[in-house]
């Protein structure tokens, strides 16, 4: 009866309900993955009785959060004896490989560390593969990109034929730089080119350090190009051909491992979904500062 006298309440009530049921039980989930990742902070490998740790890098490298963490984790282990970064990816951003890079150089310093290359550690990948003791590739993997690129998208002739005309106050001359609905000018131009430059040096400077190769040389291969495993061994930006099971028998001889050699990875977040849409009901939202954020950023 209620339900025909005042239907817009009664459908209310039923939304009401509905969005109360599922909040307790999203509630639940939460507290439920909670348990489930204390119980994998016991568990935390792939298997108990590993000595060997086997960092993946995958993909687009836009986060070095929990690469770092992974590398952390076996370098604070005493069962684990040395680590293998497993890298297939073709590059990222500058900041995150920068981050990744400096975390193996201090993993230097207690636990052998050598690189697996995939079909391809190019770019970022090959930036934070030089830092590591060693480096094994296959004959046909594509490494080096040794460079930097900054790009952005212009899309002033769209806006005016849409009708839109941009209104910037800005604090600055340069703070609007890099905007997608004006031409850069000159003086801009060459403030980018010098902010390039700079990061290629960098990149160049870095990976020539830690493989002990002389910059200058180090320069002339830092031109973007790509190379083979086969071709990266001949230049001396990698050290051995061969696969992961290569990789892992060098890094136990060289950590003078003594019988079976167990290599393990770190065990998967179950509740990688429930975490995910936790984050996209609760997240804060972020205000860009600058306008060159239409840039990417990129050694790739």
């Amino acid at each position: 009866m209620f339900a025909r006298r005042h239907p817009f309440l009664f459908f209310l009530m039923i939304v009401s309900t509905c969005f109360t049921i599922m909040f307790i039980g999203f509630i639940v989930l939460v507290s439920f993955g909670s348990k489930m990742m204390n119980t994998q902070f016991a568990q935390q490998y792939t298997s108990s009785d590993g000595n060997i740790g086997i960092v993946e890098i995958n993909g687009m490298i836009l986060s070095s959060k929990k690469i770092i963490q992974d590398i952390k984790t076996f370098r604070d282990d005493d069962d684990i004896k040395a680590i293998i970064l497993r890298i297939d990816s073709p590059g990222g951003g500058i900041g995150p490989a920068q981050e990744i890079y400096r975390e193996i150089i201090k993993t230097k310093m207690d636990k052998k560390i050598v690189t697996s290359m995939g079909s391809v550690a190019a770019s970022g990948g090959y930036y934070i593969a030089s830092a590591t003791d060693k480096i094994v590739a296959n004959p046909g993997t594509i490494t080096g990109s040794i460079g930097v690129i900054m790009e952005y998208a212009n899309i002033m002739e769209i806006a005016k034929k849409i009708g839109i005309s941009p209104v910037v106050i800005k604090s600055g001359e340069y703070k609007d730089m890099g905007s997608p609905l004006r031409e850069l000018k000159d003086s801009e131009k060459k403030i980018f080119q010098a902010l390039v430059d700079e990061l290629h040096f960098q990149f160049v400077n870095d990976t020539a350090k830690a493989r002990g190769i002389d910059v200058q040389t180090m320069a002339t291969l830092a031109d973007g190009r790509v190379y083979t495993g086969q071709k990266a061994l001949k230049l001396k930006l990698i050290d051995r051909l061969g696969n992961l099971d290569d990789a892992i028998r060098w890094v136990g001889e060289m950590a003078n491992i003594e019988g079976e050699l167990k290599p393990v990875y770190p065990r998967e977040d179950k509740i990688t979904f429930i975490k995910k849409l936790a984050d996209t009901l609760f997240k804060d939202i972020n205000i860009s500062g600058t306008v060159t954020d239409n840039f990417r950023y990129i050694i790739n």
